[in-house]
């Protein structure tokens, strides 16, 4: 008897401590969303930060590529989850977010979810949550990687192949990482030398990035671009330099950053723009 009540006991404490279900959140109140846990919410994003898709410099053909994949699916149609890696600073957040509005414009009612990375073994309730409603996301992860002994790339399994349920059709996976496998390259090196069988000590994780449909790279912008970046940026905000004046401050202002990137070409025209009284939003 007294067992049977210490059972209840717990059996009430566990039901305390679970969480509700969510409600779903009435997604027309915006077209972007970040998602929390501990509790569990989607949060809405009146307004998104980002830039015009006209203005990211020489990235057009993974800008094409993501582009087309990302109208594929606001229209209802097939498309890929896609990882977009490569070189630090070359807008490859900025591309997944441009694309977004660009499909906005259009008029086709696409949100996007920001997932992050220390988020992942809640991706389950997330999908659960999404796959009940009428709409069409794009969970977006920036920054994804994994270290050694890192056990979330298992929660993304979730999201890229879905279990026994499978990926919801509304739900389509964009991420960015700075690695091509989502690890180091040496940990990569390391379990292979060390793993009982090299070949399959790090196939799992390696693995996760054959599972994007979309690879597509990034690379250091050449001088030229850098440049065109900078002149977009001064074209489209309104703030006025001459070739000239433009060239010398931003190969000086790459040369104290030891770096020449998207990145970088917004950093210097921030201060440009700041110098020259200019207010851009």
């Amino acid at each position: 008897m007294r067992k049977s009540k210490s059972l209840k006991r717990i059996a009430q404490a566990l039901e305390r401590m679970a969480p509700a279900p969510l409600d779903a959140p009435d997604f027309d109140q915006a077209d972007a969303f970040v998602w929390h846990v501990a509790p569990d919410r989607l949060q809405p994003v009146p307004r998104v930060n980002r830039v015009d898709l006209s203005l990211l410099i020489g990235v057009d053909r993974s800008r094409d590529t993501l582009l087309a994949n990302t109208l594929q699916f606001a229209r209802g149609l097939s498309a890929n989850n896609a990882l977009l890696w490569g070189a630090r600073g070359m807008g490859k957040s900025s591309l997944v977010k441009a694309v977004h509005a660009s499909v906005l414009a259009d008029g086709l009612p696409l949100k996007i979810v920001e997932l992050q990375r220390e988020d992942l073994p809640s991706v389950g309730r997330l999908l659960a949550l999404l796959r009940g409603s009428d709409h069409r996301f794009l969970l977006f992860c920036d920054d994804l990687s994994f270290s050694h002994d890192d056990q979330h790339y298992k929660s993304l399994k979730a999201v890229l192949d879905g279990g026994i349920e499978g990926r919801p059709d509304n739900v389509v996976f964009y991420a960015t990482s700075n690695r091509r496998h989502l690890m180091p390259r040496d940990m990569i090196e390391n379990e292979r030398s060390s793993g009982i069988n090299p070949s399959e000590a790090v196939e799992e994780k390696v693995s996760l990035s054959d599972r994007f449909g979309l690879w597509l790279g990034f690379h250091p912008c050449s001088q030229d671009e850098y440049l065109a970046m900078i002149r977009g940026y001064c074209d489209a905000y309104g703030v006025e330099i001459d070739d000239e004046t433009l060239r010398a401050e931003a190969i000086e202002w790459q040369a104290t950053r030891g770096a020449r990137s998207g990145r970088v070409a917004w950093q210097y025209f921030t201060d440009l723009a700041g110098r020259r009284g200019v207010a851009y939003s």
